[in-house]
């Protein structure tokens, strides 16, 4: 009798833990679907809300609405959003050529070069601060250092958002270069490699996905952000393709412009920037990820 104690006491203490490890499981399974019921809700109505406005607007007038003037007035109705369109890409585009380059060269010397030495750490609690500072602060920074010297002009935009994507470049570049097992580097030294050809031939392919994320969520930032580039590109309303020299405009400056006015005619025009803003990034995203997938194919 005490032997099949012994042996059914501890049975039933392993079934009471799996039937109480099963219950936290389902209880955390639950909180997860929760979460993202919570975070995926608002996302969908917040779509769905420019999608079904905006359409009316962008494609009613198709395609004048993607390629005329932004009207003068505020309250006549119609189209366009041409130089937005244009401003956004000239200024987006000139932030990620600056933004992505440093963010990914700081990332490497902070991981393979500066580890944890003096400078490296400076540079890292300098990143977290950027990246806590106001857009609007970057603004006045950019104000007060170009535009008051040399006027409104795309460029000055771009270094607005440049200082606002390059703290989240370095963060995500760097978390992607720690992920890249040692035993790579290690056989490209066993091979007689020296380090900066090892970085670049075997370390930055192999991290190369997510520092296309990082990068993308850094656009995905810098494509929406209004208040920097209130104080640094001006609201024009003709195409400007110079980056330097003329005040030009940006979707999310016609959006915050045109959703403040009291004109029916205006307010739908901000409907349509915002469609326009969210098939722009989701295009930028989708050419991005297509490039990633042929690249990792290749290798």
């Amino acid at each position: 009798m005490t032997a099949v104690a012994d042996t059914v006491g501890p049975h039933i203490d392993l079934t009471a833990k799996r039937g109480w490890r099963s219950i936290k499981s389902a209880i955390m399974t639950g909180l997860m679907v929760a979460s993202l019921a919570a975070v995926v809700i608002p996302l969908v109505a917040v779509i769905w809300s420019v999608a079904a406005r905006g359409l009316a607007v962008a494609f009613q007038s198709f395609p004048d609405f993607f390629a005329k003037e932004i009207p003068v007035v505020a309250r006549r109705p119609g189209p366009g959003m041409g130089p937005a369109i244009v401003g956004t890409l000239l200024s987006t585009g000139a932030a990620t050529l600056i933004a992505v380059p440093l963010g990914v060269l700081g990332a490497v010397y902070l991981h393979e070069y500066g580890k944890d030495n003096r400078f490296a750490r400076l540079v890292r609690f300098m990143g977290t601060v950027m990246t806590g500072v106001p857009s609007i602060v970057m603004g006045l920074f950019v104000y007060v250092v170009w535009t008051l010297q040399f006027g409104y002009s795309a460029f000055g935009g771009a270094l607005a958002l440049a200082c606002l994507m390059l703290p989240v470049v370095i963060g995500a570049s760097e978390q992607m270069l720690k992920l890249v097992p040692t035993h790579l580097r290690e056989a490209a030294y066993a091979l007689g490699t020296t380090q900066s050809r090892t970085i670049l031939t075997v370390v930055l392919p192999a991290a190369l996905p997510g520092i296309v994320s990082g990068a993308l969520l850094a656009v995905a930032r810098a494509a929406g952000e209004t208040a920097p580039l209130l104080f640094a590109v001006g609201a024009a309303t003709e195409y400007y393709l110079s980056l330097f020299g003329e005040a030009n405009t940006a979707l999310s400056v016609q959006i915050f412009a045109n959703a403040n006015s009291s004109f029916v005619a205006a307010q739908e025009r901000a409907w349509g920037a915002a469609l326009t803003l969210v098939l722009l990034t989701f295009l930028v995203t989708l050419v991005a990820r297509i490039f990633t997938a042929r690249v990792a194919s290749q290798r």
